[in-house]
């Protein structure tokens, strides 16, 4: 395998298309926004700048990785000639679906379709394409140069070989891959989601403030960082889309989302990415000020 294309220049998108291309890949980077595939690479750039100034990687390795990737905003010239489409494009099925379809009158049946979906279905997924058996999830983490996860799921026809080659894929990529089934949110997202959700209803219930909910499970459970915090983080919307693909899959009220995700999201309030979730991010990234509504 040497060519390996990444629809969605996105957060996700270019994280995904940085580690293959870091790891001595061909990259097709593929974005109809000629503007978001501009913002992606000028992210990947940082991001190896911040890597070099670090001493993690030289000059050398840096604009190796660069020249690796090249940009189509055309997904039929671009998925052309790839060993491995992965598919990173907003959390929508619809859109997943659209984007499937045409990867298999594009590609040739030996191509294998990878998803970073979070949470829908890889076997929903799969129905669309003439060989189901090459579809399979590669959920990777954010951000992904960085974090070690890749949780590669198997749809219901997800073939053996398939599974196989891409577990060891991930590991050339310097990754640790774990295999899941295919049931809503797989297991990332079904545990983290309703800790999410539980800690948004802890504050609409008016247990505690914001950031006396993210301290205590910073300084009480050990972790890196609070729920809202990561809420805000990984965005409000996505968060909401999560719970609702749980609470349609499962039909269980436990994963019915707070009114106040809801709320927030209809108000555009989606965390960083849009300067203002539980926490306000008008003057820094990190999660210092708690939004006024909050106060």
């Amino acid at each position: 395998m040497k060519i390996v294309a990444v629809i969605g220049a996105g957060t996700m998108g270019n994280g995904i298309a940085h580690t293959f291309a870091q790891n001595g890949f061909t990259v097709k980077l593929i974005d109809i926004s000629e503007a978001a595939l501009e913002k992606g690479m000028h992210t990947i750039f940082t991001n190896l700048e911040r890597m070099q100034n670090k001493g993690s990687i030289t000059a050398e390795n840096k604009m190796k990785t660069l020249s690796n990737i090249i940009c189509y905003t055309d997904i039929e010239d671009g998925v052309v000639g790839a060993d491995l489409v992965v598919e990173a494009a907003t959390e929508n099925l619809d859109l997943k679906l659209r984007i499937f379809k045409k990867l298999n009158d594009y590609c040739s049946h030996n191509t294998i379709f990878a998803t970073n979906t979070s949470s829908i279905s890889i076997t929903q997924i799969a129905a669309v394409v003439a060989h189901p058996e090459r579809v399979i999830g590669m959920h990777f983490m954010n951000p992904v140069p960085i974090m070690p996860l890749v949780e590669v799921i198997r749809g219901y026809n997800t073939s053996n070989e398939v599974t196989e080659f891409v577990m060891n894929l991930a590991a050339k990529l310097g990754k640790t891959a774990v295999e899941a089934n295919d049931y809503p949110g797989f297991v990332a997202n079904r545990i983290l989601m309703p800790m999410i959700n539980e800690a948004i209803e802890t504050l609409y219930n008016k247990v505690a403030g914001v950031s006396e909910i993210d301290n205590v499970m910073k300084l009480g459970m050990a972790h890196p960082m609070g729920p809202l915090q990561l809420a805000d983080f990984i965005g409000l919307d996505v968060c909401l889309s999560i719970m609702n693909v749980l609470y349609d899959g499962f039909k269980n009220p436990k994963y019915a989302p707070c009114p106040l995700l809801v709320n927030m999201v209809n108000a555009k309030k989606l965390g960083v990415k849009s300067g203002e979730g539980f926490y306000d991010y008008s003057e820094s990234k990190k999660a210092e000020k708690v939004a006024k509504q909050f106060l």
